[in-house]
This record gives structure tokens, sequence and C-alpha cells, in this order.
């Protein structure tokens, strides 16, 4: 089977329709006190299943740039043209990061009068969604002024850069890198030194400064997976392709993990590597099942989630003033499912599953009519 330029990829949009999913289901359980652990971040060195997704949809950025940017040249579109809409489109999905951050502020100001929290020192600069602006603000504008193979390189000294600093390079007033203790190390010192306002852990942020040269490699090896899928060859060449490139980069990431270890806070370099190795893999399958047996039709509700990713994740945040709060109903809607599974005597951890999976059918609901109309919302 043969894929044309203009024939979009249904897999693309499915895995990342996935990995929100999968990401409404992590950051609203019905109650945190009650969580599988595979739902949950590792609290340091090591990894779960849910430190898979953030990086598949960086990954995911990657693949699309280059299959967007490709398509966009072949019409004709400057360089200028397409740097200006770069840069705007990177502002804006971080001034949604910012809104998103200071919307329970808003919410109490409007029903409490209590505003105290819309203050400047109490913003979170660095978050998710920036550092999805962040990622995609490099790797698109790495496209638009430098060839494939500057864009390795730079993939590569990124890595390595970060390898070097995290593990060898003595930090001032702390002495040598300390990788098991989160206050030891550069990222750590940097964000404390340099970033204003509220930290996601008080004085260091998982989505920081400096962890995000690294992650901006994982947009790079998505990008890799892209430049392959634009090449003129049956769609079974090209998945085998991509899975090598995942194995290599699985390889590469299990063995420097011996130097420097598995950190989803820190995003390591051998984090990096094995996310990009699993991400490929997973697009990999996600081609073989969805664009090469043809069933994305019957993933037609991830699939809504992926073409409205950012409006997903967005909604997400904004809708648990209503679903997680008790300041519009007087009562906490979670809190009250919990309390009535709690007396059908079922694992509480399975009841927390099931609120956050009926938290994605919410989201769901706009998303699929948006979906079903053919609207598309692009930051």
């Amino acid at each position: 089977m043969k894929v044309t330029k203009n024939q979009r990829l249904h897999s693309l949009d499915i895995l990342r329709g996935l990995t929100i999913i999968f990401m409404i289901i992590v950051n609203t359980p019905g109650s945190w006190n009650h969580v599988y652990a595979p739902l949950l971040h590792a609290e340091w060195n090591g990894i779960t299943p849910t430190d898979y997704i953030f990086p598949t949809f960086l990954f995911i950025v990657g693949v699309s740039i280059v299959l967007s940017f490709t398509k966009q040249i072949e019409m004709g579109k400057s360089q200028s043209e397409m740097t200006k809409k770069v840069l705007i489109r990177a502002l804006k999905i971080y001034g949604v990061g910012i809104i998103l951050w200071l919307w329970p502020g808003f919410n109490d100001c409007l029903v409490n009068g209590s505003c105290l929290d819309l203050s400047i020192d109490n913003i979170r600069w660095v978050g998710v969604l920036h550092r999805i602006s962040f990622v995609f603000l490099a790797c698109a504008l790495l496209f638009l002024f430098t060839s494939r193979k500057i864009q390795v390189y730079i993939g590569i000294a990124l890595l390595l850069f970060y390898w070097i600093i995290m593990v060898y390079v003595p930090v001032p007033g702390i002495g040598f890198p300390d990788l098991s203790i989160p206050e030891k190390n550069w990222a750590h010192y940097i964000d404390s030194l340099l970033l204003p306002g509220k930290l996601w852990e008080d004085t260091w942020d998982p989505e920081g400064i400096l962890s995000t040269l690294p992650s901006v490699s994982t947009g790079i090896m998505g990008m890799l997976a892209g430049y392959i899928l634009l090449k003129k060859e049956e769609l079974v060449k090209k998945i085998n392709q991509i899975f090598f490139l995942g194995f290599l980069l699985l390889f590469l990431g299990d063995l420097l993990q011996w130097f420097f270890p598995l950190n989803k806070n820190l995003w390591s370099s051998s984090f990096s590597l094995l996310m990009g190795g699993i991400s490929s893999i997973a697009l990999a399958a996600s081609l073989y099942v969805f664009d090469f047996k043809q069933t994305h039709y019957k993933f037609q509700f991830a699939h809504a989630f992926g073409v409205n990713s950012i409006l997903a994740y967005s909604l997400s945040s904004l809708l648990t003033v209503i679903f997680y709060s008790s300041k519009w109903w007087g009562i906490s809607l979670n809190v009250e499912f919990m309390g009535l599974w709690e007396n059908s005597s079922l694992p509480l951890k399975l009841g927390s599953l099931i609120y956050a999976l009926f938290y994605v059918l919410i989201i769901w609901v706009p998303t699929y009519y948006l979906f079903k109309k053919k609207i598309f919302i692009k930051l």
C-alpha cells in the first residue's frame, strides 16, 4: 500500500488522541489517595507507564511538523510566512498554558470574590503546554532553517551536553551532582535561581528550564520518523524503518541509563532516548493497524481527541472547577462519587479510575461533536 502526499495518516491523529485520553485519565482520578500504581508518575528515578505519555505527544509534535510543513512548502508558502505563523502559534500555546494555570484562581475570584491567586507571584511560568510550545518552536525553526543532518547533530549535542552537565559538572554550593536527590543537580539549581513565580515542587519544576533541552531532542526524534514517512516507498517498508529506529533508540536509552538514570522529572538523556524508542514503536504499530490494515474507522473515539488535541486537553483542565470543586455546586462531585463507591465494598482504586473514565466521556462529547462537523480548532 502506498500513501500519497495528500492522504492524511489516521494513525498519527489516533495515536495523538490516545495520548490525550491517557493524559486526562492520569490527571483527573476520582481521588488522588486511591490510584493504581501504573497511573502515577515515578516519584524520582525510574519510570512507569504514565511517564510514556508526555514524551509520546512531543514525539508526535516532531512528526507533525515535518509532514505539515513539507506540505505547506509544496503549496508555495514562503519561509518568512511560515516563521511568522510558527512564532504566533507557539505564543498562543504558551498563553493557553498560562490561562489554564490561572483558571482556578479566576474561578475563585468570580464565585467568592477572592482574587489573591491571580497575582503575578502565583503564576507557574512553565508546565505541560508551555513545554509543548517550546518544543514546537524549536523543532519548527530547525526544520525551516537547517538541514536534516544538522537537526540530527543538534539532537545528539543536546543529549550529550545535558548528560555531561547533569552528571559530571559540579553545581555551585553543592559539588558534584547527586541524581538520587532532587535538590542536588543543575536542573534544580537553575530553576531555583532563574524561574520566577510558582514552581511545581517549590524549588524546582519537572518542566523547568534546563530539562527542556533534552525534550527538544524528543521532538527531533519525531522529526526523523516524519522524514521516513515522506519517503516514496511502500508503507510497509516505512513501518519497518520506523520500527528499526525505535529499536535503536530503545537500545541506546537502555545503555545510557547505567550512566544517567531514567528520570522523567529531569527528562534525562536516557529517558529521552528510551521514550523516543517507545514512541517510534508505538507510531509504527499505529501505522500498521490504522493505515495499512485500514481499521481507523473503528477508533473514532480516539480520533476525535487527536484532531482537536489541545482543545480537548484545555477543556479537561477548565472543567475541573465543575467536576472537582465544591465552589459551583456546594458539593464536590468526585468526593460524592467516591463516598458512594466506598459503600459498594468494591476497590476504591477501581472507583477512582471509573470516575476518571467518566470524565474522559464528558470531554469526549464536545470533542466528538466537532469531529463529526469536521471542525478542527488549531491554535
